[in-house]
């Protein structure tokens, strides 16, 4: 399903024909190793080079036969090859192609969603820089706490976006590296040389050791690092979902022409891209759990991991650009309610400024407990009864013994609060 909505060109990186295309090339680069080493001469790359292709359909009809994918496609370019056939794959195992194959698609694969998470950022830094300054109730444990910011709440996902451009960069980093060292790894039929080549041409790293497979741990890093990007847009698209509840109602979806989210009730609008990318998040984690799974195996090598991660790396890669993209879209056109955040600031009826009262009266020597217990029963007084927590103090001998009515005026100023916005702004280096 997600597949249909993927983009073409993540598409287009875990096609068939993109895989036995990148397999060809490898072996095509392992016959100008041997070109360049003296094994073959120059006349006989030439030829294999001018005349190695393959037929997909082709493919398909040998491995219905044979039962590997490996000696299908050789046998079908080797078709196009006649006696040449026999200098291709020389010395090499079928995992010297795959394994080598699947990095580069990870690593064009990451390179996709890099770009995604940019695009993501720019739209994030247009909304800090616009809502830097528009206030909102700051909520912990989902209670009115202080007011923020809704900028503030921009930067913070910035900066944890940014993070996820790190992840993803250095999992392409892991996951860079290219493998042709024969049956066990020891380079047994296959000169070192092969590797080194046929690595550089693909902007790989051979793997310094390896069996003969690249070891799962790099491809479980990937995929982790994949589900915790994942984990992030969660992040986001709850926080919408949150912000945008009927109760709060201070931010909601873009809506489109047409769109119904209810077969019953017309009235509605509910958040069904956040909620949907929430839903897509827990498939990241489990494809991340089976790819730890697949890290251990026996000995050299078995085929434990092989089924699993035909369907856990494609899959990941083009779920994560799907998530990116809606995620972006919902961002970009994301409706701002700037007068429900005042409003629900003031729902409260001014206890948000509780503990600058509280600061206030300690600054004036009021013992630290006692000045926490006045101002609490105030609090509660002015809940508990639905007055205004300012005039409710203004009848308290204890505390306006203390201060003046208009220095306690003071005190219920929300813009003390964000008054080192433009440092926070300046330290995450959002200008």
């Amino acid at each position: 399903m997600i597949e249909r909505y993927t983009m073409p060109e993540m598409k287009k990186v875990w096609a068939v024909k993109n895989r036995f295309e990148l397999m060809l090339q490898i072996e095509l680069y392992a016959c100008e190793a041997a070109r360049d080493k003296g094994d073959i001469t120059a006349e006989i790359y030439d030829e294999i080079k001018a005349n190695a292709h393959f037929d997909l359909q082709r493919i398909v009809e040998i491995e219905e036969v044979t039962r590997h994918d490996v000696v299908a496609f050789l046998a079908a370019v080797g078709e196009n090859l006649g006696d040449l056939a026999k200098y291709v794959h020389k010395g090499l195992t079928a995992s010297d192609i795959l394994d080598t194959a699947l990095s580069v698609q990870m690593k064009q694969s990451a390179e996709l969603l890099l770009g995604k998470l940019y695009v993501l950022r720019d739209i994030l830094v247009e909304k800090a820089k616009k809502y830097k300054y528009t206030l909102m109730v700051g909520r912990t444990h989902g209670m009115h706490a202080e007011p923020t910011t809704f900028g503030l709440k921009m930067a913070l996902w910035i900066k944890e976006t940014d993070r996820c451009i790190e992840r993803i960069t250095s999992a392409k980093n892991t996951i860079a590296v290219g493998k042709m060292s024969g049956a066990v790894g020891n380079f047994a039929n296959i000169d070192p040389f092969i590797e080194e080549h046929v690595c550089r041409r693909l902007g790989l790293k051979p793997e310094e050791v390896s069996t003969q497979i690249i070891q799962r741990d790099r491809h479980a890093y990937f995929i982790n690092m994949l589900a915790l990007v994942g984990s992030t847009i969660e992040k986001f698209a709850t926080e919408i979902r949150n912000l945008s509840r009927t109760d709060i109602s201070e931010v909601d979806e873009p809506y489109t022409k047409g769109q119904r989210d209810s077969m019953g009730m017309p009235h509605k609008r509910n958040p069904v891209v956040t909620e949907r990318l929430t839903g897509l998040s827990r498939i990241l984690r489990g494809n991340a759990l089976a790819a730890m799974e697949d890290i251990s195996l026996w000995h050299e090598r078995d085929m434990t991991h092989s089924s699993v991660e035909r369907i856990i790396i494609p899959d990941s890669c083009m779920l994560l650009d799907y998530m990116l993209d809606h995620m972006a879209n919902v961002m970009r056109d994301l409706i701002v309610h700037a007068d429900n955040m005042l409003a629900n600031m003031e729902k409260t009826l001014g206890l948000l400024s509780s503990q600058r009262v509280f600061l206030a009266l300690m600054d004036h020597g009021v013992a630290r407990e006692t000045a926490y217990e006045w101002v609490k029963r105030n609090a509660l007084g002015a809940f508990e009864n639905k007055m205004d927590f300012e005039y409710y103090i203004l009848q308290d001998k204890d505390i306006m013994r203390i201060m003046s009515s208009e220095e306690l005026d003071t005190l219920f100023d929300y813009d003390y609060c964000i008054k080192n916005v433009d440092y926070i702004f300046t330290r995450a280096g959002i200008e």
